[in-house]
């Protein structure tokens, strides 16, 4: 529990800065993250099988959440939002559709260091853009475009097989988009909108803890909203 207030503590103290990563005009010629990938079974579900898994699982993991990661930073999503209120009966809605994604094994995306610390295996990776990835990027920082921050929590499940692994990382990151896109529409919208379009993508690869029994994830984003539908229209 301790460890799970340190991690939220930092998360609460960074989540309300907005400011630019880099400046408007310039988008790097080279990506750069860091995942950390589990070397034990960290979820209760496992106790049935806790096997830890090889090296070369945890690596191809480490590369296919750097892939993940990336993908959501160059093409980003598409999203739908119905933000509901309880008073009138609308339940919440929230759906994201990626706009294109790195496949694995790019050879545009190279591991650069590794570390073993603890039960986790960091992976540092580069990312180098293509010409027309780079003019995507422009996009997302041109225009309306703003900066904003959110949290983001999953609970942990039984998982359905192996390939499932990072099924509770991408809820919890979904969460912590849709409490984003929550707030940068409660600050700029005087009355609550029914609903609201637009695309949204990430600014940096997401920092990831456990607290309370489940998974949580602070996330930085780049948001442009296309469409604020008002309750007015109803």
């Amino acid at each position: 529990m301790k460890n799970s207030r340190i991690i939220l503590s930092i998360f609460l103290g960074i989540a309300g800065f907005t400011l630019p990563l880099f400046p408007q005009s310039r988008v790097p010629d080279i990506l750069r993250g860091e995942v950390q990938v589990e070397t034990e079974p960290l979820n209760a579900f496992y106790v049935q099988d806790n096997t830890p898994p090889g090296i070369q699982t945890i690596r191809r993991r480490a590369l296919e959440e750097s892939a993940a990661y990336f993908s959501a930073m160059i093409y980003g999503w598409s999203f739908s939002y119905d933000i509901g209120e309880r008073a009138r009966g609308i339940e919440e809605n929230f759906e994201l559709k990626p706009l294109g994604s790195i496949p694995f094994g790019d050879p545009s995306l190279v591991p650069t260091e590794v570390e073993l610390r603890g039960i986790y295996f960091h992976l540092w990776s580069d990312y180098r853009l293509k010409d027309s990835q780079k003019r995507r990027m422009m996009l997302w920082r041109s225009g309306t475009v703003k900066t904003i921050q959110g949290l983001g929590s999953s609970a942990l499940g039984p998982p359905k097989g192996d390939d499932d692994w990072f099924t509770f990382k991408r809820t919890a990151l979904e969460d912590a988009a849709r409490s984003a896109i929550r707030a940068a529409l409660r600050s700029n919208e005087r009355n609550r909108p029914k609903q609201a379009h637009g695309f949204i993508s990430l600014a940096q690869f997401p920092l990831y803890g456990l607290a309370h029994g489940g998974l949580a994830v602070s996330a930085r984003f780049l948001l442009e909203l296309t469409e604020i539908v008002p309750f007015a229209a109803y």
